[in-house]
């Protein structure tokens, strides 16, 4: 028999887990018993997606009525709808360029019908982060731009697509991760900006958010030292600011798997002080974040130390319970809302034509070339971007050759070899690259390209480069399918 104060820490948690089913083979034995004693939802990461998943969403929420089903989905480079194949839809650096709200908008719609149809309630984007540090190994792309007058009108276009659409948006990550170098799935962040800066810019974007009436707003696990050393997921100032904008929705965690809190108060403590900071919905993270080091029931234990916790500090008055029954009732009340939604009906879209016109060339290109041969010359994957998944390069070589070089650890013979069998092959030789101002590898890559290959061309599916290349750079500004798709066509010639 499960007691009272379980099921009131079940109602707060929403973590992800491994598997595609509730029932069956390999399914989390622990997952429904939760459910069914008030968990609040469930958080859908890669590992889950497979072509079960609108059964998976059922079972689901008919273990509990109430249970939310979040996804992590952004579109361009960040997709786990698509994680096998690569997003079909613009991301947001390409909407940010073109700055068509219309666009944005109608690709939050999509988005939105493509959750629906797979039982998601909840799409925990768009990125509302300002990206002002060119060299954010995390936001980036994510990111709208670098201007926060434009990202506010695209993220409450992106929000008006989405929310019509049936889902609830959850913009993040309050009060902005746009200028950091650090990333927070690592490190702790510091953001040492003047609070008028952090006011005037970084949190605009959340303001118009809220005025378009978005239903969740995401946390980070950064400090603003003006509000105190404690990071913002954990911060009474910071989390009562965003009550102060006028916001009265349900305020998420980031995971609270990342070392920004596992390394420091712990999952269980940063669940603890993350509700009492005054969060609603504390999402757990992703299982699979500790890699090889992940323990075959990683999405239990991570769950438990959560539960756990909350149970403790309530039993010993640490915790207030009247403020976790406050966070349940938010909670509740979206999804109540949520299942009564409707949908708007959802144009003709076409992704591909957005990101086509989003394309930026940086000099006259030569002929149009007959095939492509590709060295990818990206960094490694992240916890938040798969940055180096090969089906970007897969897109962009169509038939043609390619090979992957790991420029951080890649000796000058390995380097010399991957551009000798790239030129071999025939075909116009293009360089992958998505960090040219801050990753002094690829920059040189490029430069010994340029001497030995002088029809050679870039391909950037990063922030665009501030400092002139000495080769002509299709700015795709997303590691995307439809992105590399896009590039491909303009280098032949389609």
């Amino acid at each position: 028999m499960t007691d009272d104060l379980t099921r009131l820490a079940n109602s707060v948690l929403w973590p992800g887990f491994f598997g595609t089913r509730l029932e069956g083979e390999g399914a989390p034995e622990w997952l429904r018993d939760a459910l069914e004693q008030d968990l609040a939802g469930v958080v859908y990461f890669g590992q889950n997606i497979s072509e079960e998943l609108a059964a998976l969403s059922a079972e689901i929420h008919t273990a509990n009525p109430y249970a939310l089903i979040g996804i992590d989905e952004e579109g361009g480079s960040v997709t786990r709808l698509e994680v096998a194949t690569g997003s079909t839809l613009p991301g947001a650096a390409q909407l940010g360029i073109l700055d068509d709200t219309a666009a944005s908008e109608a690709t939050g719609a999509e988005l939105a019908r493509r959750a629906r149809r797979v039982g998601v309630d909840v799409v925990l984007g768009p990125v509302a982060d300002v990206n002002t540090d060119p060299r954010n190994p995390v936001i980036g792309v994510r990111s709208f731009g670098a201007d926060a007058a434009l990202v506010s009108r695209h993220v409450a276009a992106t929000v008006h697509g989405l929310q019509n659409g049936g889902v609830a948006a959850c913009v993040k990550h309050f009060p902005g991760h746009g200028d950091t170098h650090l990333d927070s799935h690592h490190a702790l962040p510091v953001i040492t900006l003047d609070p008028s800066e952090v006011d005037n810019v970084h949190l605009e974007p959340f303001r118009a958010a809220i005025a378009a009436g978005v239903d969740t707003i995401m946390t980070a696990h950064i400090v603003v030292p003006a509000c105190g050393a404690q990071p913002a997921t954990l911060n009474p100032a910071v989390l009562e600011r965003l009550r102060e904008m006028g916001f009265d929705g349900v305020i998420i965690t980031d995971a609270l798997d990342m070392a920004a809190v596992r390394e420091s108060v712990g999952l269980g403590g940063g669940a603890v002080q993350a509700l009492a900071a005054g969060a609603d919905l504390l999402c757990i993270g992703n299982p699979t974040n500790p890699g090889d080091d992940a323990h075959p029931d990683q999405d239990e234990r991570d769950y438990l130390a959560a539960r756990e916790a909350i149970v403790a500090a309530l039993r010993n008055g640490t915790l207030s319970r009247e403020r976790v029954e406050q966070a349940r009732e938010r909670v509740r009340v979206l999804a109540t809302k949520l299942a009564a939604a409707t949908s708007a009906a959802v144009p003709n879209f076409d992704g591909a034509s957005i990101v086509r016109r989003a394309l930026r060339v940086t000099s006259e290109l030569d002929a149009a070339a007959s095939a492509l041969s590709v060295v990818d010359a990206r960094r490694r994957s992240t916890l938040a971007v798969d940055s180096a998944a090969a089906y970007v390069s897969e897109a962009l070589a169509g038939d043609g050759f390619r090979v992957r070089l790991d420029i951080a650890r890649a000796t000058e013979t390995e380097r010399d070899a991957a551009l000798d069998a790239a030129v071999a092959a025939g075909g116009r030789l293009v360089l992958l690259i998505d960090r040219p101002d801050v990753d002094a590898g690829q920059r040189a890559l490029v430069e010994l390209a340029a001497r030995r290959q002088p029809d050679a061309v870039v391909v950037n599916v990063g922030l665009a480069a501030q400092h002139p290349l000495p080769l002509p750079v299709v700015e795709v500004a997303a590691a995307s399918r439809v992105g590399a798709e896009a590039a491909r066509a303009l280098l032949l010639g389609r």
